[in-house]
């Protein structure tokens, strides 16, 4: 509700940036009726449709693709710890963030990553400096530049904290 608070907002796992004068930005096309009527027909329950994004959980995602190829859609599925998100082919949470840093003239490698999940690997990929908290799942945390000791939320303050620390020792 505070988007003014940020620079930017990128959600939906890249494919909404929303800024803080109210627009919305769309990176590909919202899903089709048919494919959401195709959802449904295959039983899969719950599913949550966002602008851009469709979500649902394991293990739906044999029913996710089923309706993918029947609607002859160029869609991808992207894990996120239990969860399975369709999204526009080539988008992810590097796109959005792509968009952002653009319009701001922020340079990737002045960006710091923080995740958990399958979904993360292309923003540390983009990012010049990846962490994972704690309770990221161990491919993530292999891929990343640094992890923090706390999971979740406090892993994120663990994180910010260090990057303060580093910035006072380095002054």
């Amino acid at each position: 509700p505070a988007v003014e608070e940020f620079d930017a907002v990128v959600a939906e796992n890249g494919a909404h940036v929303r800024w803080p004068e109210g627009r919305d930005e769309l990176i590909g096309q919202p899903p089709p009726a048919e494919f959401m009527q195709r959802l449904a027909e295959e039983g899969v329950r719950p599913v949550e449709k966002g602008r851009v994004i469709v979500a649902t959980f394991e293990p739906y995602e044999k029913a996710v693709l089923e309706a993918i190829k029947h609607s002859g859609l160029e869609l991808q599925v992207i894990f996120n710890k239990g969860a399975v998100m369709v999204l526009p082919s080539g988008v992810n949470k590097a796109t959005g963030l792509k968009r952002v840093l653009k319009q701001l003239g922020i340079k990737p490698e002045e960006v710091a990553a923080v995740g958990d999940a399958e979904n993360d690997h292309a923003f540390f990929e983009y990012c010049g400096f990846s962490a994972a908290v704690a309770n990221a799942l161990p491919a993530l945390k292999e891929h990343a530049d640094w992890v923090s000791q706390r999971r979740y939320g406090a892993g994120v303050v663990e994180l910010i904290d260090w990057i303060l620390d580093a910035g006072a020792d380095n002054s």
